[in-house]
């Protein structure tokens, strides 16, 4: 059986693979768009960089750096706070919320939510894996699965063998993940 823990991570690298995408398109990182949701959602006690720093885990260096290319691209500004003007206010400008609102929700992870809905699984294991195959359909992305769940996996004369390269296959070699795999249909 599959490890839950590898279909998450998996599932997660495909959504984070399709969101750089789409932010490389509009000349944006990932952390860029982690910012401007933060804004988005924190309170007026958090928006300030350091509150970005630690709820973000990253560098003083890194987030300084993110802040001043989202106020020359005009989707936040910073205003020094009103009753102490050692502190700096980080706004979310009405730009920043229009980027959000155009870049999310993921229709991807949508789409794959809805071919699967109706389906009733007997694990998390099968609604994951489910999930995963939809998302690398609507990606158009090697699945990387273990060998001996691939289409090509065959087994002649009591030894394993790819169908794809005619080679031969160790035991240890279907256990493992290939980036040839074609997912077996559902």
């Amino acid at each position: 059986m599959v490890n839950t823990l590898a279909l998450i991570e998996r599932i997660s690298s495909l959504l984070r693979s399709e969101e750089r995408k789409r932010y490389a398109a509009l000349g944006l990182q990932p952390v860029h768009v982690q910012v401007l949701e933060y804004l988005a959602e924190c309170n007026r006690f958090s928006n300030t960089p350091i509150a970005v720093t630690e709820y973000l885990g990253l560098t003083k260096g890194t987030v300084s750096q993110t802040l001043q290319v989202l106020v020359r691209k005009g989707y936040i500004e910073k205003q020094p706070d009103k009753d102490d003007g050692r502190v700096v206010r980080l706004m979310l400008l009405e730009k920043g919320q229009q980027l959000l609102d155009t870049i999310h929700p993921n229709d991807v992870l949508k789409d794959a939510e809805q071919a699967i809905s109706k389906t009733k699984f007997s694990s998390i294991n099968e609604a994951l894996a489910a999930t995963l195959r939809e998302l690398q359909k609507a990606n158009d992305s090697n699945s990387f699965g273990l060998c001996r769940t691939c289409q090509y996996f065959t087994e002649q004369d009591s030894h394993y063998v790819c169908g794809l390269t005619q080679e031969s296959l160790t035991q240890g070699d279907a256990e493992k993940i290939c980036r040839e795999h074609i997912q077996l249909s559902a």
